[in-house]
């Protein structure tokens, strides 16, 4: 893994642990996997990862985190991800960031999703993940009320 992309630089600590840096470097490849389309490698890279999902819509493990994006991206090939935030607390990491689902509402906060994501990192895996997801505008709220309901894990939303 190499340094941070030049868009995650700008939310690096001066106070951050080696440690606390590896876990962001950790959590911003695996987005940046999936965020890119290389969901095989994202598979490849992180499928012994013993991932315990939150998001009750999502089954745990590397795999249901990949199809489940796969799915949106077949769907949505222009959705996106932008960090508007980021902290490092020891080896949790957390994205405030921006979700789109088209070319045409990137970088306008009254479309898309505001998304909160809390990963959990132990020796070198992601092991946790936790979100909060809010639509920004009248279609994406009816579209998560169409969509959602279905539990795919067991794991609790905390």
């Amino acid at each position: 893994m190499e340094g941070l992309p030049d868009e995650y630089g700008q939310f690096e600590k001066p106070y951050w642990t080696p440690s606390e840096r590896d876990n962001l470097k950790r959590v911003v490849d695996f987005v940046e996997g999936i965020k890119s389309k290389r969901f095989d490698e994202v598979l490849q890279t992180y499928a012994d990862s013993p991932y315990i999902q939150h998001n009750r819509s999502i089954p745990s493990g590397i795999s249901g985190i990949v199809e489940t994006n796969r799915a949106l991206a077949k769907r949505f090939p222009d959705f996106t991800l932008i960090a508007k935030h980021v902290y490092v607390d020891g080896d949790y990491v957390t994205f405030h960031s921006h979700v789109t689902l088209s070319l045409k509402h990137r970088n306008d906060d009254r479309k898309g999703l505001n998304v909160i994501d809390i990963w959990k990192i132990e020796s070198g895996q992601i092991v946790e993940h936790w979100d909060a997801i809010q639509p920004l505008d009248f279609l994406t709220r009816f579209f998560f009320w169409l969509s959602g309901g279905a539990v795919k894990n067991q794991n609790g939303v905390f």
